[in-house]
């Protein structure tokens, strides 16, 4: 049966395909709004369909909701079959392109009858898309550096499309398979922000039949290898997952060599022989006399090269060993260890969901604050804010402060940094709030120079307490702006503005080299979800892995105070007299307690 996030990809496919053909307007926005309704969704479309709330659903009509039914109970759809009637498949595969979106894609099909990215690199190639009205020559030039991109990422897939898959085939073979054992390893274990592949280790007392079920599973689009105790599989979304079933005793060996990396195996097998021993995937042994020392987990194997455990995420070879070894290995964040959010939109701006929604689902998760920051009016598209709206949302946010006095509810925005360097509230308004976050959201291709230059005013801003996604890229879609990211830290160290990673494992922005950079130099850092509905608090795990592999510790990290101290740890707030807002921040941190 297929699962949300597939069924969802189906109705975008649709609507594209109703895009490239010259659909009304309404139609293409009835099946993405569904789409983004299906995506979501907390529970199985299948759940809600054999309740038969399906049809209740926002945007679920009864036109959509019977394509809904019918891939639910057949895995097919024949509206979307029948635009493959009428348009070839492979014009889809172009929208993966940045630059390219409906409008090109079918202005390039109607003009020159280009129907796959290889004809449409010959194309830009030979320098005729730059004569095709509504294009040009700049237009071509990224055209061509999108497909050098997409290429480059066609072989690893997104943490966002990769650990979802990953987990979902761990929980079917927990409840289908006979599997005592179970882990992830590879690159997925270590938590880098694109897989090439999942390696999936076991231990069973009947390894045929957790062969049995794997291949059986309906994620499963190909079976390219069968075995006894190894298998290969090609699942829906691409990927090619291997299974292993391992003895018991084997497990932690199996578990170090398949997570890797490379680098770091190596040297721990160099390690390994100064001290007399060996190490493979089943054990550590003595050389001399081949005795098994140890080999069901890590742990003894570290401890025998007289080690510390040392965490997945870091295993790099990038100076863990050696750490290791001075017994200098960084504490590294925890997930238990945040207690707020501090990048989270409403439905005022481009979020799914109310302000007392989000508030109220981030007091089940423990959390004491959280900032309201939605989209400052550069940002029409997400419904950004005007000086008039921002002023009226405070009403809801002192509503939803009254019913949930335990979590500390920040008025706050998602200010753009705009192309000069300027912020797109006036600074009167700025003092109003209780947090900023200032992102760029536009200009991408401005040079190197004058990028940095934005970033580098919005932190001299005395009224900025953040800069969000710091390098806008987007994994496979978008590649990081040019800025001098040195230059950016030095700075925010100076003047007391944190940097932010933003979880989405689409950004995974700051990355980890420059987190651990920005740790080096003692900024700090905030760890947001940049959340846009309840559900997207989930993703702070991710955020949390890339702050870990940046040997980010507790005391890094603004958002793991406690509410009075990091209350008081925020910036003053210069120019507040009188405002219309409440401000959270000026309030008695004793009594905040």
């Amino acid at each position: 049966m297929m699962n949300n996030s597939e069924i969802a990809e189906i109705l975008t496919n649709i609507a594209h395909l109703l895009a490239i053909k010259g659909e009304n307007t309404f139609k293409i926005r009835a099946f993405e709004r569904a789409a983004d309704t299906i995506s979501g969704l907390t529970e199985d479309a299948a759940a809600l369909r054999a309740r038969g709330e399906l049809r209740s659903l926002e945007g679920i009509g009864a036109s959509i909701a019977a394509n809904i039914e019918e891939l639910l109970d057949t895995g097919k759809c024949k509206h979307l079959e029948d635009l493959f009637q009428e348009l070839p498949p492979a014009l889809l595969d172009m929208l993966r392109i940045p630059e390219v979106g409906p409008k090109t894609v079918k202005l390039l099909y109607d003009t020159l009858k280009i129907t796959t990215i290889e004809d449409l690199e010959s194309a830009a190639k030979d320098g005729i898309l730059r004569d095709i009205k509504g294009l040009g020559k700049k237009t071509e030039e990224n055209i061509l550096k999108g497909i050098e991109r997409v290429r480059r990422f066609s072989e690893r897939f997104p943490l966002s499309v990769a650990y979802p898959a990953a987990m979902e085939i761990i929980e079917a073979l927990r409840r289908h398979a006979p599997v005592e054992k179970i882990e992830a390893a590879g690159s997925l274990r270590r938590m880098r922000d694109t897989i090439g592949d999942l390696d999936i280790l076991v231990t069973s007392n009947n390894p045929k039949k957790v062969m049995e079920a794997f291949v059986a599973l309906p994620q499963v689009r190909e079976v390219v290898a069968e075995g006894p105790t190894k298998s290969v599989i090609i699942t829906r979304h691409g990927i090619q997952t291997d299974l292993r079933v391992v003895e018991p005793e084997s497990f932690g060996a199996a578990l170090l060599y398949f997570t890797g990396s490379k680098n770091h195996n190596v040297k721990l097998r160099g390690l390994a022989l100064d001290h007399g021993l060996t190490i493979n995937e089943y054990e550590i042994a003595d050389v001399k006399t081949k005795k098994r020392l140890a080999g069901a987990a890590e742990e003894e194997i570290y401890k025998l090269l007289k080690l510390p455990w040392i965490p997945p995420e870091i295993r790099e070879d990038q100076g863990e060993v050696e750490a290791a070894l001075k017994g200098q290995l960084p504490k590294l964040i925890e997930l238990k260890q945040l207690r707020g959010d501090l990048h989270v939109h409403s439905d005022w701006s481009d979020g799914k969901a109310s302000i007392e929604q989000m508030a109220e689902a981030a007091q089940d998760r423990g959390y004491e604050y959280i900032a309201i920051c939605d989209h400052s009016p550069s940002q029409p598209v997400a419904n950004g804010l005007s000086i008039e709206r921002l002023r009226a949302r405070q009403v809801e946010i002192l509503a939803a402060r009254k019913k949930h006095p335990n979590l500390a509810l920040l008025a706050g925005a998602e200010v753009d940094i705009r192309g000069d360097g300027a912020l797109d509230y006036p600074d009167e308004v700025l003092a109003e709030l209780d947090f900023v976050v200032a992102s760029i959201h536009t200009g991408w291709k401005m040079a190197e120079a004058v990028n940095t230059s934005r970033i580098l005013k919005a932190i001299a801003h005395p009224l900025v307490d953040v800069i969000g996604h710091p390098t806008g890229r987007l994994i496979g879609a978008r590649d990081p702006y040019e800025v001098d990211m040195e230059a950016i830290l030095r700075a925010a160290a100076k003047a007391g503005v944190a940097m932010e990673i933003d979880a989405h494992p689409d950004r995974l922005d700051l990355k980890d080299a420059h987190a651990r950079r920005a740790k080096a130099l003692g900024v700090k850092l905030v760890i947001d979800t940049d959340a846009h509905r309840p559900e997207n608090y989930d993703l702070m795990q991710f955020g949390v892995a890339t702050a870990r592999r940046g040997w980010v510790e507790t005391q890094d990290v603004l958002n793991t105070l406690p509410r009075a101290k990091f209350l008081a740890a925020l910036r003053p707030r210069p120019g507040r007299k009188n405002k219309p807002f409440s401000p959270l921040r000026h309030q008695d941190p004793k009594k905040d307690c």
